[in-house]
């Protein structure tokens, strides 16, 4: 006859006694797991952009993004910059690369504030050891007696879990500037004017990513690259820049836990239909392109005016486009298929305080009433007879 104690389940797989493994957790701050799988995932420092990353709510460790923006705007530097200052806020290392340290400083010295949350309720006293509990009178010398008092939960949390109140995606405001902290994390990696500029950035991230700790996660910001005011004009070579998007995406498979990449890059210089920028999109895991309206479509325009405003919604400056997502589920797409909006046309709007992406909708039909207040456009006094 076989015993067996009455508390331990069955099929239960139990480590031996002088075993060195131990559950994995998520040691750093700023990471996550994901909503759909347990795949690490950090935030972008857009929480509208998180949404759309395929529904885990975040960018996934050991993926690259890449931002296309046609035109001669730059809403796609406030993404880079917002991705930025949130690794900083996490204590996360800043890769900035830049065709000088000057340059770098200045870019850093440009990254958008933390918002002032304000809270309007009054700060209420705190209750003394003599108060009486409110739930019931019988309950009112548990804790004086001694008598089951609840234990301490956060005494036996890990270390890990005892985190400062620090939110996964903060908000920014481009109006003010993110003071940095003396123990900021960042490292400037300037262009080399040399035949294969491309090749001094993989080995300086190669060095800090095998000399830094375990649990340190990286962030690798590279802005307009290939752009000729900022790169030398043979980085645009294929077998130059394509090999570093090689380079880069083994190293992103090599520290999947604790590498991610945001790059941008100019599509009025290199339109999508080049072969280069092709196979740039099949090297990066994330792709999106932002389509800013064209100057003549002010905001008298109706098409802008109401195109995906509601009420007293700011106005849209171009629309966005998600050509491809990190793949990061078995069953592919991403997790495109998990209620996220990916069918639906988006714009984003970038205003003096946030970039924020929503959905696109044309303007109601005139003479359609009821389309017409629900986009605001008219009340209910406009209605009635």
């Amino acid at each position: 006859m076989a015993f067996r104690k009455r508390n331990v389940a069955v099929g239960l797989n139990q480590n031996p006694p002088g075993s060195n493994s131990a559950p994995t957790t998520i040691p750093s701050s700023g990471i996550r797991p994901s909503s759909l799988r347990s795949q690490p995932v950090t935030s972008t420092g857009t929480e509208s952009l998180d949404d759309i990353l395929g529904g885990h709510s975040g960018l996934s460790l050991g993926s690259s993004l890449l931002v296309e923006e046609s035109g001669t705007t730059d809403f796609s530097g406030a993404l880079l910059r917002y991705y930025a200052a949130e690794g900083i806020l996490h204590g996360h290392v800043i890769h900035l690369v830049g065709p000088g340290q000057a340059w770098t400083d200045a870019w850093i010295r440009e990254l958008p504030g933390v918002v002032e949350e304000k809270s309007s309720r009054k700060a209420e006293p705190v209750a003394g050891d003599d108060e009486k509990m409110r739930i019931a009178w019988r309950y009112e010398k548990l804790g004086k007696a001694g008598e089951r008092v609840l234990p301490n939960r956060s005494a036996a949390l890990p270390a890990n879990d005892l985190r400062s109140s620090k939110p996964f995606c903060h908000s920014f405001d481009l109006t003010k500037r993110l003071v940095i902290p003396p123990d900021a994390k960042i490292n400037h990696i300037s262009i080399a004017p040399t035949s294969r500029p491309l090749d001094s950035v993989i080995k300086s991230l190669s060095r800090s990513l095998q000399s830094s700790p375990a649990h340190t996660i990286h962030r690798l910001v590279v802005p307009t690259i290939l752009s000729p005011a900022l790169w030398p004009p043979n980085t645009a070579r294929p077998e130059i820049f394509l090999q570093f998007l090689h380079s880069l995406r083994s190293l992103l498979h090599e520290y999947s836990n604790s590498f991610t990449c945001m790059l941008t890059l100019p599509l009025e210089l290199y339109p999508r239909t080049s072969g280069l920028v092709r196979w740039a999109e099949i090297l990066s895991d994330g792709v999106l392109e932002l389509t800013p309206f064209p100057h003549l479509m002010d905001a008298s325009n109706s098409l802008v005016e109401s195109g995906g405003a509601r009420g007293n919604d700011e106005q849209p400056q171009g629309m966005l486009k998600v050509h491809k997502l990190p793949v990061n589920t078995e069953r592919g797409e991403g997790g495109a298929g998990a209620g996220n909006s990916m069918g639906d046309d988006l714009a984003f709007t970038v205003s003096r305080r946030h970039f924020k992406i929503k959905p696109f909708s044309l303007p109601p039909v005139e003479g359609d009433q009821e389309a017409q207040q629900e986009a605001g456009q008219i009340t209910k006094k406009d209605v009635e007879f």
